[in-house]
């Protein structure tokens, strides 16, 4: 993936993410759940990316 690419799409989640804390009415808690959880997608999927975390295929139970 292009390095553009990359910026390009940290930066639409960052501001989704900015439009949904800011126009979107809930509780504090709510929101500070959605920001933990998009931000640990976002490092993983950043992981995945760069190749340092291959995803969850090759676990295998038993």
């Amino acid at each position: 993936m292009p390095l553009i690419q990359l910026v390009i799409a940290l930066v639409v989640v960052g501001v989704l993410l900015w439009l949904i804390n800011t126009y979107i009415p809930m509780d504090g808690k709510i929101k500070q759940i959605l920001n933990v959880v998009v931000v640990i997608a976002v490092v993983l999927w950043l992981l995945q990316v760069f190749g340092i975390f291959s995803g969850t295929g090759n676990i295998n139970v038993g």
